[in-house]
C-alpha cells in the first residue's frame, strides 16, 4: 500500500512537471495581450499552441520562441481582429486551460459526421459540380472547407444523410459516393493528376492542418500556374548556420490572419523542430524567422533539400491567401442549398478560389472567394447581379481584394531578399555569444 501511494505521488508529480504553464498578462504591453507558455520539449507542442491561438480568430502580432534544455519558454503577444487587447475573462481562461492540456495530445471526436477528405485538380465550375453530387445522393453538407493553389484543390467536407440526420455508414453507399466525387474530380484529367477520395466516420484532425497536410502530399508546391503571378509577394530564405549546427529560415511576406500557424504547421509537419524564432510584423507586413532541425538534430543537408523547405513554405503562405471577392451567404439550411448557390455562381462566370462552410442551429453561413473566370478581379456589376439572383439580403459583399497587394515590384522582391539577414538574426546571435540563450546540440 505504501509502494502504491508512493506511485501515485510520483505520477502526479510527472504530469505537474509534463504540463505547460500558462501565464497571460495585460499590464505589461499596452498595445496587446502576452501569453506566455513553458512548456516540456515535444513535437508538435509549438504549432498545438498556435492552433488554440488561431483558433479563436486572434492575431498575433509578436512572438519569441526559445528552447533551453528539454524545455520550451514562448511569449506571444495577441490581439483580437480589431486590434484590441482580450479582455474576455472567459476566453482568457479558456486559453488557459486549453494551452495546458495540449501536451496529452487527445484526439477530437465528431459525432454523427462523415468525414470526406478530395483532392484533385482544380477548374471553373469544380465545386459546383461537388455540391451537386452530394445533394443528389441525399448528402447533408454541414462543415467544409476547400482551398486551390497552383492548379490543384483539396477539400475536406463534414456531412450526414439529409433524411435521417445520422452517420453514413454503409460501405456500398460510402463507395457510390467516392466514385461519384473522383468521376467529378478527375474530369478530363490525365492519370498523372487523378483525383484521390477518403471517407471516414466519427474522427477529426484538425480541418486545416489536414487541408495542408492533403495539398502537401499532392505535392501542389511544384505545380505552378500563371496564377501565381498575382499572389501577395512571399519571400523565403533558408542558410546552415554551422557554428551552432541550426539551419535558419526566413519568411517575409503580407501579414495577414493564422499566418504563423500556416509556417508552424508546414515545418512541424516536415519533421522539423522549432528550436529558437523570432516573429515581427509592422503595418501589413511579416517577418518570421526560424531555428530548426530535423528531429533528430541535425540541420538541412543539401541544396535540394534547401530549395524544397523553400517551396512547401512558399505554398504554405501562399494556399490561404486566396484572391477575390469575399462573399457571405446567411441563409436557413435546406437541402440543396450548395448546389444552387454554386449553380448560379458557375452560370454566370465566377470561379471559387476559397470556401468555408458551417452550419448552426439550422443557419447555413458560407464564406466563398470568387473571381472572374480568368482569375482576375469580378466585375463589380456581375456580383450585384449575382447577389440579386440569389438573394441581397442572404449574399452580402464582405472583403473585397486590395490593389496593393495584387502588385508586384521585382526590385523590391530582390531588396527584400537580400537584406533577410535580419534583425532577429542579429539579436539571436548576440544572445547566444553573451551566453544568456544556451544551444540545445
Amino acid at each position: 500500500m505504501a509502494m502504491k501511494g508512493y506511485l501515485d505521488e510520483y505520477e502526479k508529480l510527472v504530469i505537474r512537471m509534463n504540463t505547460p504553464r500558462v501565464v497571460i498578462d495585460n499590464g505589461v504591453c499596452s498595445s496587446a495581450t502576452i501569453v506566455k507558455v513553458d512548456s516540456p520539449r515535444g513535437h508538435g507542442i509549438l504549432l498545438e499552441a498556435v492552433q488554440i491561438l488561431t483558433d479563436l480568430n486572434l492575431s498575433i502580432k509578436k512572438a519569441y520562441i526559445s528552447s533551453d534544455g528539454r524545455w520550451n519558454m514562448d511569449v506571444f503577444h495577441v490581439t483580437d481582429l480589431n486590434g484590441n487587447k482580450l479582455n474576455d475573462q472567459s476566453v482568457l481562461r479558456y486559453i488557459e486551460q486549453s494551452i495546458e492540456t495540449v501536451y496529452y495530445g487527445e484526439n477530437i471526436e465528431v459525432n454523427g459526421l462523415t468525414a470526406l477528405e478530395l483532392t484533385g485538380t482544380d477548374r471553373i465550375g469544380l465545386l459546383s459540380e461537388m455540391f451537386a453530387v452530394l445533394s443528389d445522393l441525399n448528402c447533408d453538407v454541414v462543415d467544409a472547407k476547400l482551398w486551390t493553389h497552383n492548379g490543384r484543390v483539396a477539400s475536406m467536407i463534414y456531412l450526414k444523410d439529409c433524411n435521417s440526420g445520422s452517420p453514413i455508414l454503409d460501405s456500398h453507399r460510402i463507395s457510390k459516393i467516392e466514385g461519384r466525387l473522383k468521376n467529378v474530380l478527375n474530369g478530363d484529367s490525365d492519370v498523372t493528376s487523378a483525383a484521390k477520395t477518403c471517407v471516414s466516420v466519427d474522427m477529426m484532425t484538425h480541418i486545416e492542418r489536414r487541408l495542408h497536410q492533403l495539398m502537401f502530399e499532392d505535392r501542389d508546391y511544384e505545380k505552378r500556374s500563371k496564377k501565381q503571378e498575382r499572389s501577395p509577394m512571399v519571400v523565403v530564405t533558408v542558410q546552415n548556420w554551422a557554428e551552432r549546427g541550426y539551419s535558419v529560415v526566413n519568411v517575409h511576406c503580407s501579414d495577414r490572419t493564422k499566418l504563423l500557424f500556416d509556417v508552424v504547421c508546414t515545418l512541424t509537419d516536415m519533421e522539423y523542430a522549432v528550436f529558437h524564432a523570432t516573429i515581427n510584423t509592422s503595418e501589413d507586413q511579416a517577418h518570421l524567422e526560424f531555428y530548426i532541425r530535423h528531429k533528430d538534430g541535425s540541420p538541412i543537408s543539401s541544396e535540394a533539400e534547401r530549395q524544397r523547405v523553400i517551396q512547401c513554405l512558399e505554398a504554405a503562405v501562399e494556399r490561404r491567401a486566396s484572391e477575390g471577392v469575399r462573399l457571405e451567404l446567411r441563409h436557413p439550411d435546406k437541402q440543396g442549398l450548395l448546389a444552387e448557390v454554386t449553380r448560379t455562381f458557375r452560370e454566370n462566370g465566377l470561379n471559387v478560389t476559397r470556401t468555408e462552410i458551417s452550419t448552426s442551429c439550422g443557419m447555413a453561413t458560407n464564406i466563398f472567394y470568387v473571381t472572374d473566370a480568368n482569375g482576375d478581379e469580378a466585375d463589380s456589376k456581375l456580383i450585384e447581379s449575382v447577389r440579386e439572383k440569389i438573394g441581397l439580403e442572404c449574399l452580402r459583399v464582405k472583403e473585397m481584394p486590395s490593389v496593393n497587394q495584387r502588385k508586384g515590384n521585382g526590385e523590391e522582391h530582390q531588396q527584400t531578399k537580400a537584406v533577410l539577414v535580419s534583425l532577429g538574426s542579429l539579436v539571436w546571435r548576440n544572445l547566444f555569444s553573451f551566453g544568456l540563450i544556451k544551444s540545445c546540440s
